[in-house]
């Protein structure tokens, strides 16, 4: 039972055999092989536009590449103070821009809102003296759960652009969140606003890929400079294309998210269903966070159940000295057997 994390479950099987498949024969090396070139020409059909997109090999690098694009070293960028740029990736987002600002804001349910953005930025009056403001990432599916619309996505571009920010989107659960939405990945990004976003895929299925993907191609012109320099310039880049090109086949990386998503869904309806624990915030993704007691929680880790304890200022609600703040993460590779088997623990308590 084992709800730690999607990244601990494995490799999808087609994605395993597509790797296996390309390991025979030689190939063009450094993203000159066919598998990288169509993995790009696949990401423009599923966003249905033209784009560049550079393949990488963790969430970590593909946001700080990114957000290197959109700022420079005097810049700022405004996020939810617990957006994985902010506070999980070692201050990679400053290392790869040269030392810019990274603004957390406490929002609702893990997101921020363009009022808090427009609040924060109406306090630059100090010109050179306040770092400048370049950009707002958004995280969606957020480090909560939850997930922006293409509304809400593009009330923060029609905001921002008029002062000539950009908007990023850290999209490491994005297949979760088009999934919970029921939109297009389209409506999701460009057509709402966003200029370059993290397409994640190895959370979802992947052995280890993730795109930097540019809607505005402006922003993309140095990026392969930027990609090698960091060290993420893959000589064997044809395992990644590979990945890239099975993932996103017959869409797979949708049919994954959709097991994720309902699993999550699952969970949440049998981990309220005694009224012992409550659930806070909405389960729109492949997350589900609980306020339980201290007393259910040490059981329930000592029956063998992995989950994490999270941090409960996240909440923004009143949680009690003996409770807990817990994060189950369901994968595609979650057996539902699993989940039956924790809810029936839970009711025991």
């Amino acid at each position: 039972m084992n709800f730690a994390s999607d990244n601990v479950y494995g490799v999808h099987p087609k994605i395993l055999a597509a790797l296996t498949q390309v390991n025979g024969g030689t190939a063009p090396s450094y993203g000159g092989d066919d598998q990288t070139r169509r993995a790009e020409e696949m990401l423009r059909q599923v966003f249905e536009c033209e784009l560049r997109a550079f393949l990488v090999t963790s969430g970590t690098a593909a946001n700080g590449f990114a957000l290197s694009t959109i700022t420079p070293g005097f810049g700022a960028i405004f996020c939810n103070a617990e957006a994985h740029i902010a506070v999980d990736e070692c201050n990679s987002p400053e290392f790869f821009t040269g030392g810019a600002k990274i603004i957390g804001l406490n929002g609702p349910s893990g997101k921020i809102t363009p009022g808090q953005v427009e609040k924060a930025l109406n306090g630059f009056i100090r010109g050179e003296h306040d770092p400048k403001p370049k950009g707002v990432s958004l995280t969606n599916a957020t480090e909560l759960g939850t997930v922006y619309s293409p509304a809400e996505v593009k009330a923060f571009s029609g905001l921002i652009r008029p002062r000539g920010m950009k908007l990023h989107m850290d999209g490491a659960r994005f297949a979760n969140a088009v999934a919970g939405l029921g939109c297009t990945p389209a409506e999701l990004t460009w057509k709402a606003g966003v200029d370059v976003m993290s397409f994640g895929a190895t959370k979802n299925g992947a052995m280890m890929l993730e795109a930097v993907v540019f809607f505005d191609l402006g922003l993309a012109e140095d990026f392969a400079y930027r990609r090698m320099r960091g060290g993420q310039l893959l000589s064997k880049s044809r395992y990644l294309g590979a990945q890239m090109i099975a993932y996103l086949e017959n869409g797979l990386w949708l049919e994954n998210a959709r097991r994720a998503n309902a699993l999550a869904q699952k969970l949440a309806g049998g981990l309220t269903a005694g009224g012992k624990l409550r659930i806070p915030n909405p389960v729109e993704a492949n997350e589900v966070f609980a306020v339980m007691p201290k007393t259910m929680f040490d059981r329930l880790q000592a029956e063998g159940a992995k989950f994490y304890d999270w941090m409960p200022d996240s909440l923004g609600d009143a949680i009690a000295a003996d409770e807990k703040f817990a994060r189950f993460v369901l994968s595609f590779a979650t057996p539902e057997e699993e989940v039956d088997a924790f809810v029936r623990l839970v009711a025991q308590d």
